[in-house]
């Protein structure tokens, strides 16, 4: 015979706590539900319900009570119970180790999952079972104790979604879109595919991934050139990403493009010395320009080149007249290509600092984004908002000071890896 308890509390973690105190660790949690909101002058109540089997009663209810004068306050025996949740999550760790097939180094085939589960036992492959759903219900308990700081949607979100939540949360993305993405999640995700956290995170990560616009490096076709400009604020690394593009498209791809340099940024004479000294090394032909004048003169002098790349000076998003000064290059009558335009971007500043910079570049008419140093942040969900934002593709990543190694077409995949699992050179 089975016994159903209920317990309540102003939380789900409070009525955790409760349950915990009365039955210990026995019994089954079945559900959790608010069953009073809060109001002006009333706190909220939510209440969890408890599944006690036969021989869970019989262990819960045998156990002597405490004298009072020895038993824990609740803040104590709520440790207890994070203690004890953290404890569990080891364990799994643990036996997932010793139960995951071991190989000898060297060995040259790879086992696949279908050999690797028929050569399993079937005492294993319940144990396996066992422990994925045991895994499963340690990350909803532990996620129970996000509600008192869950967000405030129409719609609340379900504890097995936490996770999820709190890795985009942190990854730095606005709280606008997440909590867009999210509810659209909940309104679409297919109710089987809730059933554990590895399959939401998953249908969660598609999401993300639909929603990053990327633009797919592709090359000059014949009779025609590629002129790239790279316009963002001071200090971004625009000068060092020239040099990784030059590079690239002078040794890394199929074919060895022809690569030329224009230099507008004349005002810091250490960045034009440091991309002459690229050009050597390179054997790259380099003009510098002055003024709008000279610019459409500069392009006609590389008119043998395959890409053109164009460095322009750093200017503070608030600095109208550098910006202007880029503008009217751009305008300049007697230039034959089309310029493509790439605003860049570190990875390291705030959402809205990336707006306000991007907002104030806009005249500039952006093709696509670029964006370096993520090898110098760990939040991430920044780069997502400006792009879901604005509807900008990104066409490059830089990931460190390496050239030209450092330098990554951008996908949406990796975007996404970088968000919720953290930053991975190997990946890139």
């Amino acid at each position: 015979m089975s016994k159903i308890l209920t317990f309540t509390g102003k939380s789900p973690s409070e009525a955790l706590k409760r349950a915990r105190i009365e039955v210990g660790d026995e019994g089954m949690l079945i559900e959790t539900k608010e069953i009073r909101k809060k109001g002006i002058g009333r706190e909220p109540l939510y209440e969890i319900v408890i599944l006690l089997e036969d021989d869970d009663i019989s262990v819960a209810y045998s156990k002597p009570n405490k004298p009072l004068q020895k038993q824990k306050p609740l803040r104590e025996k709520s440790e207890d119970v994070l203690f004890d949740i953290s404890s569990a999550a080891e364990q799994i760790s643990q036996i997932s180790d010793v139960t995951r097939p071991q190989f000898e180094y060297g060995q040259k085939l790879r086992p696949t999952k279908e050999s690797i589960a028929e050569s399993e036992p079937k005492e294993l492959k319940e144990i396996k079972s066992q422990i994925n759903k045991l895994s499963d219900k340690v990350k909803l308990i532990q996620n129970m104790f996000w509600d008192e700081k869950a967000p405030e949607l129409e719609s609340q979100i379900p504890p097995e979604f936490a996770e999820i939540y709190r890795l985009s949360s942190q990854s730095g993305m606005s709280r606008e879109h997440l909590d867009s993405i999210m509810k659209m999640t909940l309104e679409h995700m297919p109710i089987r595919m809730r059933e554990n956290s590895v399959t939401i995170k998953r249908y969660f990560q598609t999401v993300l991934r639909k929603m990053i616009p990327i633009r797919l490096e592709s090359m000059p076709g014949i009779g025609s050139k590629k002129v790239i400009m790279l316009v963002g604020p001071t200090g971004v690394g625009k000068t060092t990403s020239i040099a990784k593009l030059a590079a690239r498209y002078s040794f890394l791809m199929q074919k060895k493009y022809k690569v030329g340099l224009v230099v507008l940024d004349t005002y810091r004479i250490g960045a034009v010395e440091q991309l002459m000294q690229y050009a050597r090394m390179m054997k790259l032909g380099i003009e510098t320009v002055v003024g709008p004048p000279e610019f459409a003169s500069a392009l006609e002098s590389l008119k043998y080149c395959d890409y053109i790349l164009i460095d322009t000076m750093g200017s503070s998003p608030y600095d109208k007249a550098k910006i202007e000064k880029i503008y009217e290059c751009l305008s300049v009558s007697g230039v034959e290509y089309n310029i493509d335009v790439v605003l860049t971007m570190p990875s390291s500043i705030k959402y809205e600092d990336m707006l306000l910079t991007y907002n104030n570049f806009a005249n500039l008419n952006i093709d696509t984004l670029m964006f370096t140093k993520l090898d110098e942040t760990k939040s991430y969900g920044n780069i997502f908002s400006l792009s879901y934002e604005t509807k900008k593709p990104i066409s490059y990543f830089s990931v460190g000071q390496e050239v030209p190694e450092d330098l990554v077409c951008a996908t949406s995949e990796f975007l996404v890896e970088c968000m919720l699992n953290g930053f991975n050179r190997s990946k890139a």
